[in-house]
């Protein structure tokens, strides 16, 4: 009752929640060449500042939650894509990616901050909440992970705080693998005592990997086959071993680039609705490199191996992560691109 509560008396902000989603960029419902994207340089995408923050504070403090019962190696390669974000590596780098996302400004002038720390982590493996969630659920588990006597709170942050809830394999979330494999927003007062960004993003490597783990796995009921990566039909592989975790990493640096962005949904987007914004990362679903767009992933590189990357991060590791819109060349962009 109390949620219900909260979901009248905020219905506008909170009920609608559609707010900052990351949609699907392919389902059952929508065409794989009907994506979106805008790879090329565009004056039609209207993407404006409407005056509000965006995380310029230095550094932003990260605090993951681990919702239910992760993988220890998975955990891992979220960690280091969290610290690739602000350390050196060989070019195209992480945080060569993160370049295009620090050219959003306030109306100070102050550019998103380039440095960002892994601040704190707190493992809910007890779901707190159960194996069932609301999206308005996240809200809560934020609450119990600041105010747990065990294991130790996470600190209360609403400065330069941002709380990722990331759920295991066996959570189930609303919209999850439906209409969403992750989304932000800020906290409600009433909720957790403060108004501060978050993000969620759910490992899809069993529910959903053929929607949320693109371009690792491939939709079962897509109609045509996976795009060709050697001459014949097949799926690229992940860079780290799982299409669940590295499909993961795009779309938690997706809500990375928006949250940073429009943390409180009145600062970069596109649309004239802030319940339902078009954000930097929302115009490049679906595109990693140069060429990209309509199911096809654009020019990335291969490892010895043969797995697909496009940027390299710290120990070692290699991402694929998607592009964003970069202000000034008016176009989806990322480090490995070709011009």
């Amino acid at each position: 009752m109390v949620q219900n509560l909260h979901c009248n008396f905020f219905f506008l902000l909170s009920c609608i929640f559609f707010s900052t989603t990351l949609a699907l960029p392919w389902s059952q419902s929508r065409e794989f060449n009907q994506a979106k994207n805008y790879e090329g340089s565009s004056d039609f995408v209207d993407l404006q500042y409407h005056m509000g923050p965006v995380l310029a504070s230095s550094p932003i403090n990260v605090y993951i939650i681990w919702y239910g019962n992760w993988n220890p190696t998975h955990q891992s390669t979220i960690r280091d894509f969290i610290y690739s974000l602000s350390s050196p590596a060989p070019y195209p780098s992480v945080s060569d990616w993160w370049k295009t996302v620090r050219l959003y400004t306030d109306q100070t002038g102050s550019n998103i901050t380039g440095t960002i720390s892994l601040s704190g982590e707190f493992y809910d493996s007890k779901y707190s909440h159960g194996g069932s969630l609301s999206r308005l659920s996240m809200q809560s588990i934020i609450k119990h992970a600041v105010t747990s006597l065990y294991p130790r709170a996470l600190p209360l942050n609403p400065n330069n705080g941002l709380y990722l809830v990331l759920t295991s394999s066996d959570v189930k979330v609303q919209d999850f693998c439906r209409a969403v494999c992750g989304f932000h927003y800020f906290t409600f007062p009433t909720i957790v005592g403060v108004t501060m960004p978050y993000a969620w993003v759910g490992y899809s490597g069993k529910q959903c990997p053929g929607i949320c783990a693109y371009p690792f796995a491939w939709p079962k009921y897509s109609g045509r086959p996976p795009p060709s990566t050697n001459g014949g039909n097949n799926i690229m592989k992940a860079p780290n071993g799982d299409p669940g975790v590295d499909g993961m990493i795009s779309v938690l640096a997706h809500e990375l680039a928006e949250v940073s962005s429009n943390p409180l949904v009145n600062a970069w987007y596109a649309g004239d609705d802030p319940t339902a914004p078009t954000e930097i990362a929302d115009l490049c679903m679906g595109v990693y490199g140069s060429g990209g767009g309509g199911g096809y992933v654009g020019v990335v590189s291969k490892d010895r191996w043969g797995n697909g990357y496009n940027v390299n991060g710290v120990k070692g590791r290699k991402f694929m992560v998607q592009w964003v819109w970069n202000p000034v060349k008016r176009r989806c962009f990322g480090p490995n691109a070709m011009d």
